[in-house]
């Protein structure tokens, strides 16, 4: 059988091409954790977690220390086809740390598609080799944001994720000036990153919708917490509101469909703590029938690819803002989907298909067995 035998964590360092800027924060270059579960018999999984304390309120130093001291331990030995059992260990051992889980998460399902024989995607049940994803445009002067869009669709993307939330109004005459440069046939996403207030965002929207913006989506215009907030702008729009930030749990998504505060829901495995969470909240927006969007941090290719098995498997996540490595300045792994512009197409190696750590770009921090 195989089993847990140690778990390896690091650190790695990419550089981003141009700084990701938000209402939130500036960051220049992924720096995240990395991990490697390793099997008895040699087998190894990986998985990846970003430090994202205005989100998620975690650090390299906490990643590390909640997975080194309390997730590891918990699942030392088990078995790797006794899947649910790890899963109720690993969310038990520490409460909240949603990213340290989500890293130790995939490694074990990558570890469960391996001893299966099948690529990740399959074994969740899905069929789609080829998924899209939309490009990031961060918040900067007007001229830098339509000059980065121009690039974007000179470089194959069809759909922008647009970053504000930082200028009030002055948010609708970079979103305007993206939509004249880009023209009509480019989708173009709105991201206010809890950057406005409730009244602020209505207007800023309604504002949008009169002056023909034809956003596809408006993403968490309001403060994570302030739900009666997001479901007031739902209600006074007619685009769609997605919930971002409000949502970590499957508990968090039930409520806010059932009370109507958001059309839409994105899904980040660092926010629910992985995969595993991850397809409950699928399951609870099939029932539904609300969409969702399958979402990233600042993350580099091994958690991206994990998220990129997951949409390629639900048809409920009918939208992909995966674009992480395309913002990286280097692929600097071995194996994984291909991402190529705005495409990721799914390969047929055994679970996520990451083949070992980055070498060169790694520095090991320790190692629990």
């Amino acid at each position: 059988m195989m089993k847990i035998d140690r778990i390896e964590i690091g650190e790695v360092a990419i550089p981003l091409r141009t700084p990701f800027k938000t209402a939130l924060r500036t960051v220049d270059a992924v720096n995240d954790i990395l991990i490697r579960i390793v099997t008895n018999d040699g087998t190894s999984g990986y998985g990846e977690a970003p430090p994202t304390a205005v989100i998620t309120g975690e650090t390299k130093a906490s990643i590390r220390e909640a997975i080194m001291q309390y997730i590891a331990p918990s699942i030392i030995g088990m078995e790797i086809s006794d899947l649910d059992s790890i899963m109720r260990r690993l969310h038990a051992s520490i409460v909240k740390n949603t990213s340290a889980k989500a890293a130790v998460d995939m490694a074990v399902y990558d570890l469960y598609a391996k001893a299966l024989g099948q690529p990740l995607y399959k074994v969740l049940g899905g069929a789609k080799r080829k998924i899209e994803t939309d490009l990031t445009i961060s918040a900067n002067p007007v001229d830098e944001m339509v000059r980065d869009s121009l690039q974007a669709v000179q470089d194959g993307f069809s759909i922008l994720k647009v970053k504000v939330g930082k200028g009030g109004i002055k948010d609708v005459e970079s979103l305007l000036a993206i939509r004249k440069a880009v023209g009509p046939d480019i989708l173009i996403r709105v991201d206010a990153n809890q950057g406005w207030s409730p009244k602020e965002a209505v207007r800023i929207i309604r504002w949008l919708e009169d002056k023909d913006m034809q956003a596809e989506l408006v993403e968490q215009p309001v403060n994570a917490h302030d739900l009666a907030g997001l479901k007031f702008v739902t209600q006074q729009v007619q685009t769609p509101i997605l919930a971002d930030e409000s949502v970590f749990s499957v508990k968090d998504a039930l409520h806010i469909i059932q009370t109507q505060s958001a059309d839409l829901i994105n899904i980040k495995l660092m926010k629910t703590g992985g995969i595993h969470e991850a397809l409950k909240i699928c399951a609870v927006a099939e029932t539904y029938g609300v969409d969702c969007m399958i979402g990233c941090m600042l993350e580099s290719k091994i958690s991206v690819s994990a998220a990129a098995h997951l949409a390629a498997a639900k048809n409920i996540i009918t939208m992909v803002d995966l674009d992480g490595p395309s913002l990286c300045r280097m692929d600097i792994y071995e194996g994984g989907p291909l991402f190529s512009g705005s495409k990721i197409k799914m390969g047929d190696a055994n679970g996520i298909g990451i083949n070992a750590f980055p070498k060169a770009h790694f520095k090991k921090l320790g190692v629990v067995k």
